[in-house]
């Protein structure tokens, strides 16, 4: 019984941890999408500022020097635009540099951003055919499967009945 048991844990674990590359695989397109969007709002206002004769900060110090207020507005959020697009392309780079565990371990902070919440809501299961899928599914059936298989011998020690000690005598 504690075989079955265990051999469940393990499956179920080894399912749930083959889905992460696929997770990290969708996170990174839609960053990557964010990111090239970003991109266009920030060359766009870069060629804008270019064409008035300034540069990215001098055009943001002229939103913000305005007396209109729409204005000022305007310069705020698009200094947060720009801020944003260095802080996901920042982020881009880190995960499409980093190796299979150095991603498992950042996956709190995917998890924690809008676009890991928004990939997470559409994300789709897949089988793991990646060297990488096969090797998180492999981890997590001996996770699993060590972890149930040693629960259960601590839940069922007190109902185990003991084995008569047989003495030899001389």
């Amino acid at each position: 019984m504690r075989r079955i048991i265990a051999g469940i844990g393990g499956l179920g674990l080894a399912l749930t941890l083959s889905q992460f590359p696929e997770y990290a695989q969708q996170y990174t397109q839609r960053l990557g999408g964010a990111v090239d969007e970003l991109r266009v709002i920030t060359q766009d206002f870069d060629r804008a500022a270019e064409l008035g004769g300034l540069d990215r900060t001098q055009a943001l110090q002229r939103y913000g020097a305005s007396a209109d207020g729409f204005l000022v507005e305007r310069g705020t959020a698009m200094a947060a635009t720009f801020a944003r697009y260095e802080q996901r392309s920042a982020t881009l780079q880190r995960i499409e540099n980093a190796d299979p565990i150095t991603r498992f371990q950042t996956l709190p902070a995917y998890l924690d951003s809008d676009i890991g919440r928004r990939t997470l809501e559409n994300y789709q299961l897949a089988v793991p055919v990646t060297i990488e899928g096969v090797l998180y599914a492999g981890g997590g059936f001996m996770l699993g499967y060590l972890a149930l298989s040693g629960l259960w011998r601590f839940v069922t020690m007190p109902f185990r009945r003991r084995r008569p000690v047989y003495r030899v005598q001389r």
